[in-house]
C-alpha cells in the first residue's frame, strides 16, 4: 500500500463521484473509475485508459487502487486453497477458495481476530485486532487468482461479520450493485453468531443469505461454547428470523459443528427440531477441525448421519458438509496464527 494515500477500492459509486468532484474533476469520472475498478479490475490508476493522463495524475496524487496480492498460498490435496492476505493496517487475514465441480466458493474474513471467543475457534484465541475495511474485504476477491471461477462468496472466515456491519454492507453493496460486480445477492451468504440490533439491521438492509452459528440448541451449553449466547440467545435469534420471509430465494441456514459426546445426542436432535419448528431453513452439519489446546473432537460418521436423518425425518432439511482442506490449516485462524508467531520469533 502506498504510504499516505487513500484507497479507491471499496468506495461506492456515490463516493467515487464525490471523490472526483473533490479533486476538481467532472462527476462522470466517478463512473469511469467504478468501471475500471469493478468491471475491469485494474491494479493501477495509470491503467484507467479513458481518463485523461492529467486527470489520472491528479487522482494518483492522493489515491491508490488498493489491490494487494496474497502473501502466502497453501493448496490442499483436495484442491482447496488457503490464502493469507495483507490488510491496510499491516495485519493478515485468511481466505479459503473451495472448488467443487462447477461451483467454486470463497470464504472471506471480515475482521482481524474476533471478539466472540468461541471455544472451538482458533481466531477467537487471537483476540480482536481490528475491523477490516471494505477494501480489505473486497481485496480478498479482487486479488484472488481464481476470481473468474467464483460462483459464491461466504462471509464465514475470520471475525464476526455483524460486528463490522458497516464495512460488510458496503462490500456487499459493491458486489451486488450494477456499478460494481452486479452479482445476485443470492450468491452471497453472511454468517453470524447473532448480535442484537445488528442482525435485524442486516436482514432489513441486505437481501443476501444469512447463516447462523448454532452449535447447540440448549442455551446453557451454547453459552459455554459461544459466550455471545449471553448477549443474544439462540431462541431470540430464531424468533427474530421468523419475522422474515425465507420461503422464496433468500435462505437462512444454521451451521452446526458436531462435537463427539457433546452436542450429538438424541436430546440435541429433539431440541433442534423444537427450536426450528415453523422456520423455513436448513441445517448444515459440520465436521470439527481440531485446533490446538481445545479438548473437543469431532463426532463419528454414524452419529452425524443419525443426527441428519432425525432432523430430515422431522421436517428440518439437513446436510452433512464435506470436510475440506484439513491438511492446510483449514480451520480459520491457524495459518494467520502461525504467520504471526513466525514474525515475532
Amino acid at each position: 500500500m502506498e504510504s499516505g494515500k487513500k484507497t479507491l477500492m471499496g468506495m461506492t459509486l456515490d463516493e467515487l463521484t464525490a471523490t472526483a468532484r473533490t479533486l476538481g474533476l467532472p462527476s462522470f469520472v466517478g463512473k469511469q473509475m467504478a468501471g475500471w475498478l469493478y468491471d475491469k479490475h485494474v491494479t493501477a490508476i495509470a491503467d484507467m485508459a479513458n481518463i485523461s493522463k492529467a486527470n489520472r495524475a491528479r487522482i494518483e496524487e492522493a489515491y491508490t487502487v488498493g489491490a494487494m496480492m496474497p502473501a502466502e498460498r497453501l493448496e490442499s490435496k483436495d484442491g482447496t486453497v488457503k490464502y493469507l492476505f495483507p490488510t491496510a493496517s499491516g495485519k493478515y487475514v485468511e481466505t479459503v477458495f473451495i472448488p467443487d465441480g462447477e461451483r467454486a466458493t470463497l470464504c472471506v474474513s471480515s475482521q482481524v481476530g474476533c471478539k466472540m471467543n468461541c471455544l472451538f475457534c482458533q481466531t477467537g484465541k487471537q483476540g480482536f485486532e481490528g475491523n477490516l475495511t471494505a477494501a480489505d474485504i473486497l481485496n480478498q476477491i479482487y486479488s484472488l487468482p481464481e476470481r473468474e471461477r467464483l460462483t459464491n462468496v461466504v462471509f464465514m472466515g475470520q471475525g464476526e461479520p455483524m460486528d463490522n456491519l458497516d464495512n460488510v454492507l458496503r462490500a456487499t453493496e459493491v458486489l451486488t450493485s450494477d456499478y460494481g460486480w452486479a452479482w445476485s445477492p443470492k450468491r452471497i451468504t453472511v454468517s453470524s453468531v447473532g448480535i442484537k440490533n445488528k442482525l435485524r439491521r442486516f436482514l432489513d438492509e441486505s437481501q443476501c443469505h444469512v447463516a447462523i452459528s448454532l452449535h447447540s440448541p440448549i442455551p446453557a451449553q451454547r453459552r459455554q461454547l459461544m459466550p455471545a449466547e449471553g448477549q443474544m440467545g439462540i431462541k431470540d435469534v430464531v424468533e427474530l428470523l421468523k419475522q422474515y420471509d425465507f420461503s422464496g430465494q433468500r435462505r437462512v441456514s444454521f451451521e452446526y459443528i458436531v462435537f463427539g459426546g457433546v452436542n450429538d445426542s438424541p436430546l440435541h436432535a429433539r431440541d433442534l427440531v423444537k427450536l426450528l419448528r415453523g422456520l423455513e431453513c436448513r441445517v448444515n452439519l459440520i465436521r470439527f477441525h481440531q485446533i490446538p489446546g481445545v479438548d473437543l473432537h469431532g463426532a463419528d460418521d454414524t452419529k452425524m448421519e443419525e443426527l441428519r436423518d432425525y432432523l430430515t425425518g422431522h421436517g428440518v432439511f439437513t446436510t452433512i458438509r464435506a470436510s475440506r482442506g484439513e491438511d492446510i490449516f483449514a480451520a480459520c485462524g491457524l495459518l494467520s496464527t502461525a504467520h504471526k508467531t513466525a514474525e515475532t520469533e
